[in-house]
């Protein structure tokens, strides 16, 4: 690597920088000699040549150390680069190439500079949403507690109201903190995947019976867009595709209108696989927010009071246990029209050998 870079270094400005010595030298040598005596070519030739080695080397070796012992001191002024990055041999006194390498340097840094920028502002955003999420349930169950504690203890059906109240407060809690165990869990990788063949149509159907009592009371039907006469086999945990279905459809139900239609297909993408397709006729999302939408606590509605529950992390886990599979999520909305959301799965060769 050394040798190849010291190969590329250019000793250009030295070898120029030498000729006008060696011209300047010889002219006056010369005029020295015609003033005092007769030229002598072979003393001026000879004294040429010498000049020009003397002063090649020495100008290349000092403009070597002078741009690296510069170079260095900036970069450790300016801490652009650890100094141990930095060449143990000369550097090249070729100007273009330092400046490209500097530029190099500088654009990578901006870039450095930018993704930290993003990510602190990504902190405050989670730090922010993260206690606005649990200081909403623990300051509900302190109010109850301290009312009961000033006397609301003694009535008997105030007592029981406040404790259900709060315990659904703690309930609430419990599942924020899962919900934050399972998504630190998908995106370190620390969740194992269980894998197996099953259908994927029966598991939908167990979901819509799971949430049948949820969209009745916005009276929304919950369906399929065609019957399916004929199982259709994926490969992929069942369960946490199961929690996919479940976020989605109750996502739907919570945003979707009154008297709506959440609709469920799915369909053939490739040989090996399917495409799952969750979409309904509800408000929609403003175009603003989809880049986001996947975000932990990301929120459509950022009004302080918010219309709907949850953790704010449904979208978030859907797109990590998807993404966890090797499979892609999609989502499509417009305003007052509806939105799509859809993922691939990898068919399972039950299927294919059942096609077969």
């Amino acid at each position: 690597m050394a040798a190849s870079l010291r190969s590329k270094k250019s000793y250009r400005f030295a070898f120029r920088s030498s000729i006008y010595i060696v011209v300047i030298g010889t002219v006056l040598l010369a005029i020295m000699q015609w003033r005092f005596s007769t030229l002598n070519w072979g003393v001026l030739v000879s004294a040429a040549i010498l000049f020009f080695i003397i002063s090649f080397v020495t100008l290349q070796i000092r403009i070597e150390k002078f741009i690296y012992k510069r170079i260095k001191k900036i970069y450790d002024d300016v801490e652009l680069l650890e100094s141990s990055t930095l060449p143990s041999y000369p550097v090249s006194t070729d100007m273009r190439s330092l400046t490209a390498e500097i530029e190099k340097f500088a654009k990578d840094k901006k870039i450095e500079i930018d993704t930290l920028k993003i990510r602190e502002e990504y902190r405050k955003d989670f730090l922010g949403n993260v206690s606005h999420e649990l200081k909403t349930p623990l300051f509900t169950v302190q109010g109850y507690i301290e009312t009961l504690l000033d006397g609301a203890i003694d009535d008997k059906n105030v007592r029981k109201k406040y404790l259900i109240r709060a315990n659904k407060a703690v309930d609430r809690l419990i599942y924020i903190v899962k919900d934050l165990d399972l998504i630190t869990k998908l995106e370190v990788g620390d969740l194992n995947l269980e894998k197996k063949s099953f259908n994927i149509i029966e598991l939908i159907q167990s979901v819509f019976d799971l949430l049948e009592m949820k969209a009745a009371k916005k009276n929304i039907t919950l369906t399929f867009d065609i019957v399916y006469p004929k199982p259709i086999f994926v490969y992929a945990d069942k369960e946490k595709i199961q929690q996919v279905l479940t976020n989605l459809l109750v996502n739907s139900i919570k945003y979707g209108n009154e008297n709506g239609t959440t609709e469920v297909s799915v369909e053939n993408l490739v040989k090996n696989k399917v495409i799952v397709r969750v979409t309904d006729n509800g408000e929609g999302i403003p175009a603003v927010h989809i880049p986001r939408l996947f975000e932990r606590f990301y929120r459509v509605d950022q009004s302080g009071s918010r219309r709907e529950g949850g953790s704010g992390l449904g979208l978030a886990i859907v797109k990590h246990v998807i993404e966890a599979h090797g499979e892609k999520i999609y989502v499509e909305s417009a305003v007052e029209v509806g939105s799509e959301f859809s993922f691939t799965l990898e068919k399972s060769t039950v299927q294919i050998e059942e096609v077969e």
